[in-house]
C-alpha cells in the first residue's frame, strides 16, 4: 500500500472498519465470547478503542455512545434481543 496518500489509506481503513461493523450488526448470532475467544476482541473492544481514540483527539465520547455506534443501536437492546 506504499502507493497511497495517508488520506487514501486512512478512507480505505476507515471503510473496511465500517464494512466489520456493519457484518457484526448483520450477523448477531455471533456472540462476544465467540469473538473474544477466536479473535481476542469483541464489539465491547471495539467500542472501547473507539472511546479511546475519540478521547486522544478531545473529542467527547461515552462508552455508551460508542458501544451504539458499534452495536448499531444501544447496548441494553442489543442484549435483551441477542445475548445468549
Amino acid at each position: 500500500m506504499s502507493n497511497l496518500t495517508p488520506a487514501q489509506q486512512t478512507e480505505l481503513e476507515a471503510a473496511a472498519f465500517r464494512r466489520l461493523m456493519n457484518h457484526l450488526q448483520t450477523h448477531t448470532e455471533v456472540q462476544n465470547i465467540d469473538l473474544m475467544n477466536i479473535g481476542g476482541f469483541c464489539r465491547n473492544c471495539l467500542s472501547k478503542w473507539m472511546r479511546e481514540e475519540a478521547e486522544k483527539q478531545g473529542i467527547a465520547l461515552t462508552d455508551p455512545e460508542a458501544r451504539q455506534h458499534i452495536y448499531g443501536m444501544p447496548y441494553e437492546e442489543w442484549k435483551s434481543k441477542y445475548q445468549k
